[in-house]
C-alpha cells in the first residue's frame, strides 16, 4: 500500500523531486563551496558596515541552520530516489536471471536431444544416418545460437 502513495506521490511532485536532484549535485560541486566561502566570508564583512558581531553570528548561525535543514531534506529525497532506482534495477536484473536459467534450461535440452540423436545415428543404418546428420547439423547451429544468446544476455546483466 505505501508503495503504491510513494509512486502516486512521485509521479504528482516530479518537479520537486528534480529540484532536490538538481541541488543536493549543486551542493557537492566546486562552485558550490566558492559561493559559499564567499557568502561567509561577506557575512563577516558586516563587521565593516557597523554590525554588532552578535547581530552577525544571529544572521549566520540561522542561515546555515535553515541551509542544514533544507540541505538534509533534499539529501534524503535524492536517496530515496536511488533506493528506488536500485530496487528497479535489482528487479530486472531478478527478471534476466530467470531468462538466463531458463535458457540454459533449453540448452541442456537441446544438448540431450544432440546425444539421442547421435547415439541413433550409432545405432541405425546409414540412410537413417543421413537424414539424421542434416537434423544434427541444424540442431549443433541451433545450440550454437543459443549460446551466443545466452552470452549476450550475461553481458546484459552484468553492465545493469
Amino acid at each position: 500500500m505505501e508503495n503504491s502513495q510513494e509512486k502516486k506521490s512521485q509521479k504528482n511532485n516530479p518537479r520537486l523531486e528534480d529540484l532536490a536532484l538538481g541541488t543536493t549535485r549543486y551542493i557537492g560541486s566546486s562552485l558550490s563551496l566558492v559561493l559559499h566561502s564567499i557568502l561567509f566570508v561577506g557575512i563577516f564583512a558586516l563587521q565593516w558596515l557597523d554590525f554588532s558581531f552578535d547581530k552577525i553570528m544571529l544572521i549566520l548561525t540561522t542561515a546555515v541552520s535553515l541551509e542544514a535543514i533544507y540541505l538534509s531534506i533534499f539529501i534524503q529525497m535524492t536517496v530515496n530516489h536511488q533506493g528506488h532506482t536500485l530496487a528497479e534495477v535489482s528487479e530486472d536484473v531478478d527478471d534476466i536471471s530467470e531468462d538466463v536459467e531458463e535458457i540454459s534450461k533449453d540448452i541442456d535440452d537441446i544438448q540431450e536431444d544432440v546425444e539421442d540423436l547421435g547415439e541413433e545415428i550409432e545405432k541405425g543404418d546409414e540412410e537413417l544416418a543421413l537424414k539424421h546428420q542434416t537434423g544434427q547439423e541444424k540442431v549443433i547451429h541451433i545450440e550454437s545460437i543459443l549460446k551466443e544468446l545466452l552470452q549476450e544476455v550475461r553481458e546484459l546483466r552484468d553492465k545493469k
